[in-house]
């Protein structure tokens, strides 16, 4: 379950693990992994932290034992670890704005016609464009999107649906007009009775299961999409990204760190501030000349309330000065 957990974040980090050799991997992989682990479980989960961090521990130790990944010491990684956890000093992931242009070249690319494609290409571009649009317009993990069914989002039709996140919670989730559009564009476009939201379409299974549950794509899936288009897009992009650019957008569009908490379905108000309470420049900038005020201003407000006190003379205080 721990190695199986630390390649899930290693894929969302942009690590391909079926061509990555162990000398490219991140030399503070181990400190990103800590700081991912306390993004979906909160930072107080440390037994559940812990348990994971050491089936990675376990593989740098691994590595270093057969020199596969000299760059990286495990010794130092530690310490990077150690550092992040005592002081709560999470490094702001980089936001990519151009994932917007990713989901908009998706959705206004022309779908190529029945008889100039195979009905199975036409039904993955369909998906794919409902899937990028999706990811980008509700920041939900990717297991819960791939968990998604045709009934929770009444084929598109319904703006809200009820997911169960992490530890089993259950949280609502919101879906925009445009995106609501591309479902129903792709499950209209379907035309079958399967369960599930988003399905493979690589010809006919022979076993789909009940209710087509056979045909449901995986979380692997998901992230290879991503980053399918966006490698044709020139854009570095990884499932993830999508959920950090999800919280950082509507903090920076004045939602309080609570609401950002339920809405991505953070396990504390702890990841919620820690991971992504950092804000843009301009705003920053703009929040400090709306609110600020100078000595002269405070003074004059003082005055205005009533307060007052005798002026000192400059005089005296430069001569009484040491210099």
């Amino acid at each position: 379950m721990g190695l199986r957990t630390f390649g899930v974040f290693l894929e969302d980090a942009a690590v391909d693990l079926s061509s990555t050799k162990t000398d490219q991997l991140p030399p503070d992989c181990l400190e990103q992994f800590y700081l991912w682990l306390a993004d979906r479980h909160g930072r107080d989960r440390t037994s559940t932290i812990n348990t994971y961090m050491s089936a990675a521990r376990s593989v740098l130790r691994y590595l270093a034992r057969h020199d596969l990944a000299p760059h990286i010491t495990l010794e130092k990684s530690a310490e990077q670890v150690r550092a992040v956890a005592a002081k709560g000093n999470y490094k702001a992931p980089r936001i990519d704005n151009n994932l917007a242009l990713l989901v908009d070249f998706a959705s206004n690319s022309p779908v190529p016609k029945l008889g100039d494609v195979h009905r199975d290409v036409r039904l993955r571009i369909l998906r794919d464009v409902a899937l990028l649009n999706t990811a980008f317009c509700t920041g939900m993990r990717r297991q819960e999107i791939v968990s998604l069914n045709r009934r929770d989002v009444a084929d598109g039709r319904s703006s809200e649906a009820i997911v169960s996140g992490k530890g089993g919670r259950e949280r609502m989730v919101f879906f925009d007009v445009e995106t609501l559009e591309q479902i129903r564009r792709y499950v209209d476009e379907r035309a079958d009775s399967y369960a599930p939201l988003f399905i493979k379409h690589r010809g006919v299974l022979k076993n789909p299961g009940r209710g087509g549950e056979n045909l449901r794509i995986s979380a692997q899936t998901l992230w290879k999409t991503v980053r399918r288009y966006g490698k044709a897009v020139g854009v570095d992009v990884s499932t993830h990204d999508f959920r950090h650019l999800k919280a950082t957008t509507l903090l920076n569009r004045g939602a309080s760190l609570s609401e950002v908490q339920d809405i991505l379905g953070h396990a504390s108000p702890a990841t919620t501030k820690l991971i992504y309470a950092h804000y843009e420049l301009a705003k920053l900038r703009e929040a400090f000349h709306n609110y600020s005020l100078s000595a002269k201003e405070a003074a004059e407000s003082l005055r205005a309330g009533g307060e007052s006190r005798k002026s000192p003379d400059m005089e005296n205080i430069a001569i009484g000065g040491q210099g």
